[in-house]
């Protein structure tokens, strides 16, 4: 059995970041991921995927992140276990959980925070004539993992949201042609994003085309060939293309955690906005997972979400008790 303070369902980054957190307070985290590796999403799906949002880094790769979190939490050592998924939960007494993973691991924790993401996740896959048999190396993925993959090639991009118009700036000087498609005129991503997508676009860059969808895509073995319609004329264009980058998002999937009796809206875990709690004493939700008014699905919210949860965490741990924070320097390291 595994004893921890803080069992973290979730090593992507805001439950990396967590550890931090924690460990200012003395408090030692065990972390649970389905996943073979820590990262979440960003190591999954778009390792390579430059990120703009995060304080003092003007850009960030999303595996450079998971990395830099990586380091920031060993001082804390953490203990991990990968490749495994949180079957069961159960509280026991006042102040103390039992988790059983689908392998039969068994964790013994004080508190429990679920930092899940999505949860269980996969693309959204447009409806778009002949797309399955183009998937699997053949020319339509729904995910970027190396850029350098695409250097020279001709490829179209489907969707409005962040992950369309980050990839869309990354990848207009590493591929030969890239056409980006959407179904509007408004995007909606961060609008400094919407003005340089706009930019290479006037710039002849890349090939905009608004007001349309995918309706097939053809080719002999592999893909060749993206047709798109437009809305409102039903005008068919053809666009020459050795990849198809569809990408409308994850579908979530809470799994085993809809049966513990949390307080679920829309596949996401209701909270406390003052400390990120969930209707269960000693229960935490922080980053995509959990929900609440004005919620915004940021990295940056979630290590909000981090800091808060771990300072009440420790008030549910020791009641009554004031916590110090000390740093020192020994030999020019920072130790906590």
């Amino acid at each position: 059995m595994i004893s921890t303070d803080i069992a973290i369902i979730g090593a992507g980054p805001v439950g990396l970041f967590a550890i931090f957190e924690a460990g200012l307070l003395k408090m030692r985290c065990h972390l649970i991921d389905y996943l073979p590796q820590v990262g979440g999403q960003l190591s999954e799906i778009y390792p390579k995927k430059p990120i703009y949002d995060i304080p003092g880094y003007p850009t960030v790769l999303a595996q450079e992140l998971i990395d830099n979190l990586m380091e920031q939490g060993k001082p804390f050592h953490p203990g991990f276990t990968l490749g495994e998924r949180i079957e069961g939960l159960e509280k026991r007494g006042e102040g103390d959980f039992v988790l059983t993973t689908n392998m039969g691991t068994i964790i013994e924790s004080k508190v429990v925070v679920i930092a899940g993401g999505l949860g269980c996740f996969e693309p959204r896959k447009p409806a778009v004539a002949g797309l399955e048999q183009f998937e699997n190396g053949r020319g339509v993925n729904y995910m970027i993992l190396d850029p350098e993959q695409y250097r020279g090639q001709k490829m179209v991009i489907a969707g409005g949201g962040d992950s369309a118009l980050d990839w869309t700036i990354f990848l207009a000087d590493i591929v030969e042609e890239l056409t980006l498609v959407h179904r509007s005129e408004s995007f909606r991503g961060a609008p400094d994003s919407v003005n340089k997508v706009m930019a290479l676009a006037e710039s002849g860059k890349i090939n905009l085309v608004l007001n349309s969808n995918l309706s097939s895509v053809t080719g002999n073995g592999k893909l060749e060939n993206v047709e798109l319609v437009h809305n409102r004329s039903l005008e068919k264009t053809n666009v020459a293309a050795d990849h198809l980058i569809p990408l409308f998002g994850l579908s979530p999937k809470l799994g085993p955690i809809e049966q513990w009796n949390l307080n679920i809206n829309k596949s996401a875990i209701e909270v406390n906005t003052d400390d990120y709690s969930t209707n269960i004493p000693g229960i935490y939700a922080i980053g995509d997972i959990n929900t609440y008014t004005n919620k915004l699905k940021l990295i940056l919210c979630g290590f909000h979400e981090a800091a808060l949860m771990s300072h009440s965490a420790y008030q549910y741990m020791n009641p009554g008790v004031k916590y110090t924070m000390k740093y020192t320097t020994v030999n020019g390291v920072s130790e906590f």
